[in-house]
């Protein structure tokens, strides 16, 4: 739960990135996305409470993996959080039973789908993508 409550913190910090540099066509869809990281967000730190642990703060910033100077660069920028965030459901699937389980893979879906709209195409098998090139 703490890991995937520290991806939608970094989620939401790339998204004020990707707010701040998306053009007037999508900048409605990026806050939508900034909008789900934050309940997502806000739903986790209850889980990890839930649980008896204390939940991680937020970082004061975020290493982004390439600068993002245009529109451009913060679309590829929102599909690669959205990314990094399925893989981390992928494994909170993998480790949580019951509702938890069942919200991980909501979050896994969501992702999924927002990943594909920020690329334009799909790939096949959603937070996996970096174990299946590590594993080849």
């Amino acid at each position: 739960m703490q890991a995937a409550l520290r991806a939608e913190h970094a989620a939401v910090y790339g998204y004020g990135v990707v707010g701040g540099r998306i053009g007037d066509g999508r900048r409605a869809e990026a806050r939508t996305a900034y909008d789900a990281h934050r309940a997502r967000r806000d739903e986790l730190r209850r889980a990890v409470r839930e649980l008896g642990g204390e939940p991680e703060s937020s970082a004061a910033a975020y290493a982004l993996p390439f600068p993002v100077p245009d529109a451009a660069a913060a679309a590829r920028l929102a599909a690669e959080l959205e990314e990094r965030v399925a893989g981390v459901y992928a494994d909170l699937v993998r480790a949580a039973g019951g509702a938890r389980r069942g919200m991980a893979a909501e979050s896994l879906r969501e992702a999924a789908v927002r990943a594909a709209r920020w690329r334009g195409g799909s790939v096949a098998f959603p937070g996996l993508a970096e174990r299946s090139a590590a594993s080849g």
